[in-house]
């Protein structure tokens, strides 16, 4: 079976990205970087190594030191689909990351976001 393309995409190809929605509402990349880290066990240098190793979603994933278990809290809509209902898991992950950087856009404290309160 053929692999879903955002799988083998860059991380560091879509990572602008994120920083760049993050700011446009005025939040900042470190909090961008806090959510990642936060979401996938990774520290500061190591997902600085990720991002310039050009690594794929796929192996980025698989990599990450210890996925946060609260994650699983993390629910809601993202491009129209219930994050907790997507079945692949690769695809879970990164819909996850895609609704944390969301709820960063819009203004959502970073406790919420971290599911910490």
């Amino acid at each position: 079976m053929k692999k879903h393309r955002i799988f083998t995409m860059s991380f560091a190809s879509v990572y602008p990205h994120y920083v760049a929605k993050a700011e446009k509402k005025g939040r900042t990349k470190q909090e961008v970087d806090e959510i990642i880290c936060w979401l996938t066990g990774y520290g500061r240098n190591q997902l600085d190594n990720q991002l310039e190793g050009g690594t794929d979603f796929e192996t980025f994933f698989a990599e990450a030191p210890k996925l946060n278990p609260s994650r699983t809290l993390i629910k809601g809509l993202i491009c129209g689909i219930r994050v907790e209902e997507i079945e692949d898991p690769l695809k879970r992950e990164i819909r996850y990351l895609d609704k944390l950087i969301d709820e960063l856009a819009r203004g959502k404290a970073m406790d919420k976001i971290l599911r910490q309160g």
